[in-house]
């Protein structure tokens, strides 16, 4: 795309409604998405509870039937009658009436059948069982009776049979149209169906077998596999899965209205928050034309001398009505709307007209220049410089600059342009070392005269035991590449001395005087005064 098409693209972009209309799509989106996959997330745990609750009561039911038919078979084999009379018959019948799941009792020889229920009609040729154990054979989904919806389960020893009716499986669960309830046997080869249709097993939709746990999903079944006390056989709960996009679609009417509410929400936000930094923006553009931006010098002292051997240039912005915008708020945004290298233009301009004269008649002095990663990045400051050192006759070992280590995006960039600075006598200072991430390579790669400790690790000395430390090993790797060291942020003379001691050279901070004006650093220097007292107008 060509630069004058992405123009008008950009400043479209830049638009504060343009910004709300896409983060309210974007988040709507993204909401609406996260809420469905809530309402899916949702549908599939009461599902899973849902089956669990209809596993374990089908579970607890059928140890109960099976435990009754297997007390009533064993019953019956202990007594001693063998024929199909009627004391047999009576017999039958007692244990009918003893177990309340013992829906029917029955005996069958080679020539005789004969059950607690009359019959005119004999049983129909048997068949083998579903399961044979060792003293118990089980038929599945049969019938003693010549209705097959009486029985669902039946228990043999030796020759007699007694079955369960389905209603003592159905009155706990009702299952849902197309459910079933399967013994799978063979070792998980077969299943038999006791209540409702069969189904294909195993599944032939992907599932993982129930190695994950008793329930396994499918896109259309729901298989619950339910541990019984017998090796022989396993029981499995399927029912389908056909109203579970009815379902999804339920839950996500539920929570489309505060997805689209809050999508709105955030919408309303992203525009306030652009205008803010457009108005803020615009502001700084009229602080710059009015002249709102004053540059303040924050002395810079020998530690063992205590004479001032130059300054750092702060930037500050003062309101009409008085009060101060923090560096912190309208930097970044200067960074970010490209304002910064018209600040930085700025702050060099004024430091020279205002102290051009004081750095002529002190050539020992000079002024450090806070540098943008922008400025880092391009060629373009040592141009600006050139010429403002050539119209105001100051030495360019005058004017220092200070970058900081989150600035050195391109390191092989980096290194190339502050070289080009220290090639035509600049000196450059890295600012708030040990709060980014430079490291010893870097450092040994780069073009650099001097270290600034940050102001954090000068506030730990002699009081946070895990951070005291790091100030000396950062003087210590500073002497090992022959680098000077400014400490920041000295308010405490022990701090001074401590720091001394352990070689670093210069300090700044409240100590030794606040950030001063022009007029204030021009009386420090042409007096001679090797400390400041603390002022009432001294900017902070």
């Amino acid at each position: 795309m060509m630069p004058a098409a992405r123009e008008p693209l950009r400043t479209w972009f830049h638009r504060p409604w343009t910004l709300a209309m896409l983060a309210a799509v974007l988040s709507a989106v993204i909401l609406l998405l996260g809420s469905a996959g809530l309402a899916m997330h949702q549908v599939q745990q009461r599902e899973s509870e849902q089956m669990n609750a209809q596993g374990q009561r089908f579970l607890e039911r059928l140890e109960q039937l099976f435990g009754q038919l297997r007390e009533g078979l064993d019953v019956l084999e202990a007594q001693p009658l063998r024929e199909c009379n009627a004391d047999l018959i009576a017999a039958l019948q007692q244990v009918s009436y003893s177990y309340r799941f013992i829906y029917e009792a029955a005996y069958r020889d080679a020539t005789h059948t004969c059950s607690n229920w009359p019959r005119q009609n004999l049983l129909p040729a048997a068949r083998p069982p579903d399961i044979r154990g060792p003293t118990y054979s089980y038929w599945l989904n049969t019938s003693t009776q010549p209705n097959e919806n009486l029985a669902a389960l039946m228990l043999g020893r030796g020759n007699f049979r007694v079955a369960t009716s389905r209603g003592h499986l159905t009155d706990v669960v009702d299952l849902p149209p197309g459910g079933s309830l399967m013994v799978v046997v063979d070792h998980g080869a077969r299943a038999i169906p006791v209540l409702g249709p069969a189904h294909a097993w195993p599944p032939a939709q992907p599932w993982r077998g129930g190695r994950d746990g008793p329930l396994q999903v499918t896109p259309d079944l729901l298989i619950y596999r339910m541990p019984t006390r017998n090796p022989e056989y396993q029981l499995v709960l399927i029912t389908p899965r056909a109203s579970l996009q009815g379902e999804v679609l339920d839950g996500w009417w539920w929570l489309l209205p505060s997805s689209l509410v809050l999508a709105l929400f955030i919408g309303g936000l992203v525009y306030q928050v652009v205008r803010q930094r457009q108005s803020l923006g615009a502001e700084l553009q009229g602080a710059l034309r009015r002249g709102e931006l004053q540059v303040l010098y924050q002395p810079i002292f020998d530690l063992s001398s205590r004479l001032c051997v130059g300054a750092e240039a702060l930037l500050r912005w003062r309101r009409p009505d008085g009060t101060l915008t923090s560096p912190d708020l309208f930097i970044p945004l200067a960074e970010n709307t490209g304002q910064i290298r018209q600040i930085t233009d700025f702050v060099l301009q004024r430091l020279l007209e205002q102290l051009g004269h004081v750095l002529r008649a002190n050539p020992q002095l000079y002024i450090s220049v806070n540098l943008a990663a922008c400025d880092v990045m391009v060629p373009r400051i040592g141009m600006v410089m050139a010429r403002l050192l050539a119209t105001h006759r100051v030495a360019a070992r005058q004017i220092a600059f200070e970058v900081t280590e989150r600035g050195l995006i391109d390191v092989v960039v980096a290194r190339n342009n502050l070289q080009a600075l220290r090639d035509v006598g600049h000196q450059v200072l890295i600012d708030d070392f040990g709060t980014g991430y430079c490291s010893l390579a870097y450092l040994q790669s780069l073009p650099v005269d001097c270290l600034k400790i940050d102001k954090a690790f000068i506030d730990a000395l002699g009081h946070d035991a895990a951070s005291s430390g790091v100030a000396p090993h950062i003087i210590r790797m500073a002497h090992a590449l022959k680098l000077k060291v400014i400490a920041e942020g000295i308010e405490f003379e022990d701090q001074a001395l401590l720091l001394s001691s352990e070689g670093v050279s210069f300090g700044q901070g409240w100590l030794f005087a606040h950030a001063l004006s022009a007029l204030q650093f021009t009386e420090l220097i042409t007096r001679g005064r090797r400390l400041v007292a603390r002022r009432l107008d001294d900017e902070a």
